[in-house]
C-alpha cells in the first residue's frame, strides 16, 4: 500500500499520513479493525505488533506490544472514542506498561482513521493529533515517519488473498534499506508444519540440502532463546567444501516467530540478525524473513552469492518432500 504522503504540521499540532489501496473501501477498512490482519502490518519490519485484546466499540480498548528481533517491546493501547461504521474511527493513543498503565512523561496522541473509495480502490487518511509541539516532535524524532511509511507498505500483502499474493511468485528478495532485507515465499502447507520443518534435525536434513549433489551434514537448531544453533553442508564425497553457518536464538515464539543470529562458521565479524515469521491462511503459510546486516557492503556481497536462487531451491524441496502429501 503506497504512503502518499505524510505532512507535519506544527501549527495545528497534527501529523496527518495519507496511503491508497487498490483495494474496496470495505476490505481496507476490515484490515484496520480485525486484530488478526491489523497486527500483520501495524509494526514496521522487525517490530510486529501483537493485539492482546481488541474490544472495537465506543468506550472499548485495544492493547497491543510491538517486539524488536531482540526482545524489547513498546507497548500501547488504544481507547476507542468513536465509530462510524464503514468510515472512521477514532482512538485515544497511549504510550503504557506491561500492566496496560499509561506511561509517565510519554504523549498521549488523538489520532483518526479516515476511509474512503477512490477510482482505482480506497484511501486512508490518519490524522494524529497532539497536545504539545514538544509531543508532535518527540514522536516524530522517535521515527514515527519512517516507521509509518514502512508499516503501511507491508498492507498489501493483507488485503489480497495469501495466495492471490504470492502463489507462483517464487522466493522474493525486497530490499529494504541499506542494511535490511525481506524474503518471502508462499508454502503450501500448515505453519505449524512449516515451524516443524525449521526446527526438526531430521527434517532439516531433508530439505535444506543446499544445491544437487550436497548433503547437510549437521543440523542443531536452536529450540529456545539462548539456545546455539549450528548448521553445515558438504558436497557428497568431497569433505574438503566443507562449510557451515552457527548463531544463538534471540527470540522464540513458537510457531510464528524465531529470531537468530548468523555467521560463517570460523570466521571473524559482525553476525547477521535473522527474523523468521509465519502466518497461515487457509492451509498455506507466507515465510518472511527480515533480515539485518551489519553493513550495505555485506547485504550486497551476500546476495551476490545466489542466496534467494538457493533458498528457492529448498523451499521447492520442502514442498515436495517434507510436505508433500502422502
Amino acid at each position: 500500500m503506497p504512503v502518499t504522503d505524510i505532512t507535519t504540521d506544527a501549527e495545528a499540532l497534527t501529523m496527518t499520513v495519507t496511503a491508497d489501496a487498490a483495494a474496496p473501501v470495505d476490505r481496507l477498512w476490515r484490515a484496520f479493525t480485525e486484530p488478526r490482519q491489523l497486527e500483520r502490518f501495524w509494526g514496521p519490519p522487525g517490530w510486529p505488533a501483537d493485539f492482546t485484546a481488541f474490544d472495537f466499540a465506543v468506550g472499548g480498548y485495544a492493547q497491543y506490544a510491538m517486539t524488536s528481533p531482540k526482545g524489547e517491546r513498546s507497548r500501547g493501547s488504544w481507547e476507542f472514542l468513536s465509530i462510524d461504521d464503514g468510515r472512521s474511527f477514532e482512538v485515544i493513543d497511549r504510550f503504557v506498561d506491561a500492566d496496560g498503565a499509561p506511561m509517565d512523561g510519554f504523549p498521549q496522541m488523538r489520532m483518526t482513521f479516515a476511509f474512503a473509495s477512490t477510482d482505482a480502490g480506497s484511501r486512508l487518511t490518519n490524522t494524529t493529533y497532539f497536545s504539545t509541539a514538544d509531543a508532535l516532535e518527540e514522536v516524530v524524532a522517535m521515527g514515527a515517519i519512517d516507521g509509518s511509511r514502512m508499516a503501511l507498505a507491508q498492507l498489501d500483502a493483507v488485503l489480497q488473498d495469501l495466495r492471490d499474493y504470492a502463489q507462483g511468485e517464487g522466493t522474493r528478495t525486497e530490499l529494504l534499506d541499506d542494511t535490511h532485507v525481506r524474503i518471502t515465499r508462499l508454502i503450501e502447507g500448515s505453519r505449524e508444519l512449516v515451524w516443524r520443518a525449521h526446527h526438526d534435525s531430521e527434517l532439516l536434513k531433508r530439505w535444506l540440502r543446499g544445491p544437487e549433489g550436497w548433503v547437510m551434514t549437521v543440523a542443531e537448531p536452536a529450540l529456545a532463546e539462548g539456545d546455539a544453533y549450528r548448521y553445515a553442508w558438504e558436497q557428497e564425497g568431497a569433505p574438503e567444501t566443507a562449510f557451515g553457518f552457527e548463531g544463538e536464538a534471540l527470540l522464540v515464539e513458537a510457531p510464528r516467530r524465531a529470531v537468530t543470529t548468523e555467521k560463517m562458521t570460523g570466521m571473524d565479524g559482525p553476525s547477521t540478525i535473522n527474523d523468521l515469521q509465519l502466518y497461515e491462511e487457509d492451509g498455506a503459510t507466507l515465510i518472511t524473513i527480515l533480515i539485518e546486516y551489519p553493513d550495505k557492503e555485506t547485504r550486497d556481497m551476500i546476495l551476490a552469492t545466489g542466496m534467494t536462487d538457493g533458498m528457492e531451491t529448498s523451499y521447492a524441496r520442502l514442498e515436495e518432500t517434507v510436505l508433500a502429501p502422502a
